[in-house]
């Protein structure tokens, strides 16, 4: 039986519970697997524990358990929190054209990475955008985000899917104002002010299995700012595939179960245009298979 792996709230509560979405329906699965060896209401333990808590939420999804209907849930993040957030930098060949002016080399190019921090940044569907009083140039970039369930160094892009839990959403904002340092002008870009600061990692709607996506390079993607198409890219357009990725960051450290690997984006990104969010617009993000992500823009701090 197909399903999603979801944090939610419910009947006032507010720390968000791990569920199985089921067809219109939700599963408590703290409850459900109250009897195991770690705390299974938590999703961020059942990503940590994933060769053993897959085979249980296969068999509860077989079930006609049915805790809440999903329309009387609200959304959380689907992992609160994962150990890092690995992003890929200009990884689709129409992204690095549109941000560059030339063509992406494979042949003399290897993976670009950088880290958002995690605690400040990452929030759940619906949530606010809080668009920081230092930026007026918000950006948005929609993006396959690889949920990493067995660690691993030094892993083989031939068996780098054995250790990806699933798949999910996440928009990584940016901040354009820091795209380039003039008072570092030997150093230019700032990857840590550019890409983090509240709100900046929007993620879920929830954790699609890895075995519901049979290929994470056959996906559409499209990004839509108050309603208007920003972005239609493919995931086909990605220079390194999820496997290279995957096999690329294992290279320099182990990659640790829990950890989260943001796959890059296509073109239509807001700083080509010149057109940034502003206070007052929604984004919402469509993947292929993996769901939608919306969240308003509101004025922070």
């Amino acid at each position: 039986m197909s399903f999603r792996l979801i944090n939610y709230t419910a009947n006032g509560t507010t720390e968000p519970r791990a569920g199985l979405k089921v067809g219109e329906v939700v599963v408590d699965v703290g409850s459900a697997l109250a009897d195991g060896d770690y705390d299974a209401s938590s999703t961020i333990a059942l990503v940590r524990n994933w060769d053993d808590a897959l085979p249980k939420l296969e068999s509860l999804a077989a079930t006609d358990k049915a805790d809440l209907d999903f329309a009387d849930v609200n959304l959380a993040a689907p992992l609160l929190y994962p150990s890092n957030i690995f992003c890929a930098g200009a990884n689709y060949s129409d992204h690095f054209k549109e941000m560059s002016g030339r063509e992406a080399d494979k042949s003399v190019l290897n993976p670009y990475f950088f880290n958002k921090v995690v605690r400040q940044t990452v929030i759940g569907p619906g949530d606010e955008i809080k668009r920081p009083r230092i930026t007026q140039k918000l950006d948005w970039e929609a993006e396959i985000c690889v949920v990493i369930g067995k660690s691993g160094r030094n892993i083989s892009r031939d068996n780098a899917l054995d250790h990806v839990a699933g798949y999910t959403i996440v928009n990584d904002l940016s901040a354009r104002d820091f795209l380039w340092r003039e008072d570092w002008p030997a150093l230019k870009t700032d990857w840590l002010w550019q890409k983090s600061f509240d709100t900046s990692a929007p993620m879920g709607p929830w954790i699609t299995p890895r075995s519901e996506i049979p290929d994470a390079q056959n996906l559409r993607i499209n990004t839509f700012i108050n309603g208007e198409l920003r972005q239609d890219t493919h995931s086909e357009l990605m220079i390194f595939t999820v496997p290279e990725l995957i096999e690329a960051l294992a290279e320099h450290f182990t990659l640790l179960a829990g950890d989260v690997i943001a796959t890059g984006t296509g073109s239509g990104v807001g700083h080509v245009a010149k057109s940034f969010l502003q206070p007052g617009d929604v984004c919402r993000i469509e993947i292929e298979g993996l769901g939608t992500l919306e969240n308003p823009i509101v004025e922070g701090e």
